[in-house]
């Protein structure tokens, strides 16, 4: 038996119009085309499907069984074509985010926030890019943007300018390194450095400055929110490097102080990172834009 969605339609119809010549009217057919097509649809069936005798046409009990499958199917498909039209108009839509910027879950919440509204219907979800490899799964489609401090040369991928910060050092303000005016990588030697749980390839503090130096510190402590970060900070139980923009917005005392890596001081860039066929959707361009804006309120903090 070969059902199709106008069947359903029909079966509906009659049933809510009481006949077929209402019926007809309201699907826009002639009386004549809905009579055939009800008899095609019952030799495919095999059964009956109206009570003819009774005025006005009932459904028979096989009737009213294909009638409960339009009252089920029907919703979901109108639901799906209005899925389809807000995809193609682009109100409607997926933002499934990794960062690979432990720091960046502060400054993200907002800027999500802002989306939302401007987005209702655009489903969001976040996921910590760290624990898996962001890149290649939006090339997947698992994810849809990335948010990363290292771009990379990929087929279909596109890498948008968010903002440029400068990783600090922050130390105690009474710590003997909290004199100088800036730090280099040997000032680490002998000291305990405070990080998030990532690993070290995805720390400014290793990948732009300990590295390339071959400095290693005496000791690394991993903490997972920023402000336990700070409050070990104060307490004078190591020292750590943030990104500069993190420690103005949580600060909560005068105990501990921030000086520049080196004396010319160390810049790095955030980017989202998009599928390049998905640049110019209409939300992902707003997404990109809430960022920016986000960024320069915390940067003028």
């Amino acid at each position: 038996m070969h059902i199709e969605f106008r069947h359903l339609r029909t079966i509906k119809a009659i049933y809510e119009a009481g006949g077929v010549a209402k019926a007809a009217d309201q699907l826009n057919i002639t009386q004549s085309a809905l009579s055939h097509q009800i008899k095609g649809l019952e030799d495919q069936a095999g059964v009956e499907l109206f009570v003819r005798r009774s005025k006005p046409m009932t459904l028979s009990a096989a009737g009213m069984r294909l009638l409960r499958l339009a009252e089920q199917v029907l919703p979901q498909v109108e639901a799906l074509q209005d899925e389809f039209s807000g995809l193609r108009a682009g109100s409607t839509g997926r933002m499934h985010i990794a960062i690979e910027c432990h720091a960046c879950f502060e400054w993200l919440f907002p800027v999500l926030e802002s989306f939302r509204k401007s987005w209702p219907d655009v489903d969001v979800d976040i996921r910590p890019g760290l624990a898996f490899d962001a890149l290649p799964a939006l090339l997947k489609e698992e994810v849809d943007l990335v948010v990363s401090s290292d771009p990379e040369n990929i087929p279909g991928i596109t890498f948008t300018e968010l903002f440029d910060y400068n990783p600090v050092f922050v130390a105690a303000s009474t710590h003997p390194l909290a004199q100088k005016p800036y730090v280099e990588a040997q000032d680490f030697r002998g000291q305990t450095l405070i990080t998030y749980p990532v690993e070290r390839s995805r720390l400014d503090v290793f990948s732009q400055l300990l590295t390339p130096a071959k400095v290693e510190p005496a000791a690394i402590r991993q903490v997972e929110l920023t402000a336990v970060i700070l409050l070990l900070v104060a307490s004078n139980r190591g020292v750590a490097v943030l990104p500069d923009w993190v420690v103005r917005e949580v600060k909560y005392n005068s105990d501990y102080v921030t000086r520049p890596l080196t004396k010319a001081g160390i810049t790095r860039r955030l980017y989202a990172a998009t599928r390049s066929a998905d640049v110019d959707k209409p939300f992902v361009r707003d997404l990109i834009g809430f960022a920016r804006t986000e960024a320069v309120k915390l940067q003028s903090v």
